[in-house]
């Protein structure tokens, strides 16, 4: 006899144990995430199996744990092959139980924190209350301060105001030789940023933050690593705008490089960012900065392509989502980077570099071939900072030949 699951997955089996009342909810969820019909019936069969277990074990909603399905896993490994993706398929039915209010929410028993651990969530929620810097910025920084701190004072107190010059500098010598250059300089960053911190909280009098070693480095050593127009050009042919994904990596790669957006911005995008009566697009920037950018032509038809005949129903207001189940918005900058690199990747471009930024450097380069000043390209780009946008001197070589010293004794 065959038992039907919402419509779409056949068991063998009927359906037993306590979760029996939730699988073909489950099974919807499933659908509606965009899994394969394949993938769901493993969820599903997962799912009644592990309800059978349940019963068979005498627990009921109430004492159903997130240890259970490990147990379960074990349990059924004796019997059958247990698949990679399983423990991942019993974990997505524990989270929509708890959403679901089926099974109440753990309670977790928050890790004893130490004095370091006390010190370096202080110094982040300075960073994020009272500077308003961006999280990536508070992630990258406090990694080298709990370090600093850990290796200052061990497990014991934290008092701030025994630091010295000193153990400063004798950090930054022993820690900067380890680490690639730009790390160094984010390590160098973060130690004047946290001894900023300390000094504003009187703890210390002393100006600590100068006794912070100077990373040696060239300034802006390098010339900007620019896609060349005539990839960007064959890299959006490449692209298949018949099917979903290739509508969503079209109208990235546009927003890309028309408008020079930073992947970060692109992946965060929201419906509510498009302002289709105004022709606007409200980008998120560094430090929480909105900005109103114009919205071309050729990018808000690509886009609303996307969003009529590409983007998955879902709830979440991400402008771009997911291709795969889960159906959800990118979870950070990497997803777009990956975009871009498989699909330079499938159009057999050699580029400078497989990352989204040097879109941006296009831009700025084809401004400055054509004739705008570094000032315009600095806003179009929203550069905080003037110096920043100095890097693309390095690209106007005709102009950089008029400053250039004759060589001596010349060519005859």
């Amino acid at each position: 006899m065959k038992y039907i699951i919402n419509d779409d997955v056949v068991l063998s089996r009927p359906l037993e144990g306590p979760l029996a009342a939730q699988i073909d909810a489950f099974a919807k969820w499933a659908r509606d995430q965009g899994y394969a019909r394949q993938s769901r019936y493993r969820r599903v069969l997962l799912a009644a199996g592990f309800s059978r277990w349940l019963g068979r074990q005498a627990v009921t909603l109430r004492r159903l744990s997130s240890e259970h399905p490990a147990r379960y896993l074990r349990s059924r490994a004796r019997r059958v092959q247990v698949h990679n993706g399983d423990a991942a398929a019993l974990r997505h039915l524990i989270d929509f139980l708890r959403r679901h209010g089926v099974i109440s929410a753990e309670k977790i028993v928050p890790r004893r924190l130490s004095p370091v651990d006390h010190t370096v969530q202080a110094f982040e929620g300075y960073l994020r209350d009272e500077r308003a810097l961006a999280d990536t910025t508070i992630v990258n920084y406090a990694p080298f301060i709990r370090s600093f701190l850990a290796n200052r004072f061990g497990h014991g107190p934290v008092t701030l105001s025994h630091l010295c010059a000193g153990d400063v500098v004798k950090f930054v010598r022993r820690q900067a030789p380890r680490l690639h250059l730009k790390r160094a300089k984010l390590l160098a960053s973060a130690l004047r940023s946290f001894l900023r911190y300390v000094r504003y909280r009187g703890e210390v009098t002393l100006d600590l933050a100068a006794a912070v070693p100077v990373v040696a480095n060239w300034s802006m050593p390098s010339i900007p690593r620019a896609i060349e127009a005539d990839h960007v050009r064959q890299l959006m042919a490449s692209i298949d705008r018949r099917t979903a994904t290739g509508r969503r990596d079209y109208a990235i790669v546009l927003l890309l490089a028309r408008l020079g957006l930073r992947s970060g911005e692109v992946a965060v995008l929201e419906l509510d960012d498009l302002d289709w009566n105004s022709g606007e697009v409200s980008v998120r920037g560094k430090g929480g900065q909105r900005t109103a950018l114009p919205l071309p032509t050729q990018v808000g038809a690509a886009i609303a392509a996307y969003l009529r005949h590409g983007r998955p129903r879902c709830t979440s207001r991400r402008v771009f989502l997911r291709s795969k189940a889960p159906i959800r918005g990118f979870l950070s900058q990497c997803a777009i980077g990956s975009i871009i690199r498989h699909a330079l990747q499938r159009a057999g471009i050699h580029a400078p570099t497989t990352g989204a930024h040097q879109f941006r450097h296009a831009l700025a380069t084809q401004m400055l071939r054509h004739g705008a000043s570094l000032t315009e390209i600095g806003e179009v780009l929203r550069h905080r900072h003037p110096q920043t946008t100095t890097i693309y001197a390095k690209v106007d070589l005709q102009a950089l030949r008029t400053l250039a010293l004759r060589w001596p004794g010349g060519a005859r």
